[in-house]
């Protein structure tokens, strides 16, 4: 993939402005050496599981306070239930939720408010990792 190709970074949250929020951090492209970003949203759990079951998530950013469906079990369900399952960026409130934010597998956390320098520098290490994760094209 080139940095020309563009990434999805889902972006999970009832709360329309945290959603707004993590769009502005991230932007089109969270660092210079990694492709351009497609931000897909998503309000509920359901369009969270069906997005990420369709195989072209590349990272996704979930909101640890959405409701009723959290994002640390959210995670922690598609850790389990969704094969090559991509990088997870949780957003925390409560620095007592690092514990649970392991529980759930997910590679990065990130406290609220959103710092938006670190959610795209966090952002951008998961494309990054996930570019690493994935064969050559022949």
């Amino acid at each position: 993939m080139s940095t020309d190709d563009k990434m999805r970074v889902l972006v999970y949250s009832d709360d329309a402005s945290t959603r707004q929020r993590v769009r502005e951090a991230i932007g089109r492209r969270p660092a210079a050496d990694v492709p351009l970003v497609e931000i897909v949203e998503c309000a509920t759990h359901a369009k969270v599981v069906q997005h990420l079951d369709s195989g072209v998530i590349d990272v996704a950013v979930l909101d640890g306070e959405a409701k009723p469906a959290g994002g640390m079990g959210v995670a922690r369900q598609a850790k389990d239930e969704v094969h090559d399952c991509p990088p997870i960026c949780l957003l925390i409130a409560r620095r007592d939720d690092r514990w649970l934010a392991e529980w759930s597998r997910a590679e990065a956390v990130v406290p609220q408010p959103i710092d938006p320098v670190a959610l795209a520098d966090t952002v951008a290490d998961l494309m990054r990792r996930r570019l690493s994760t994935r064969l050559p094209a022949h």
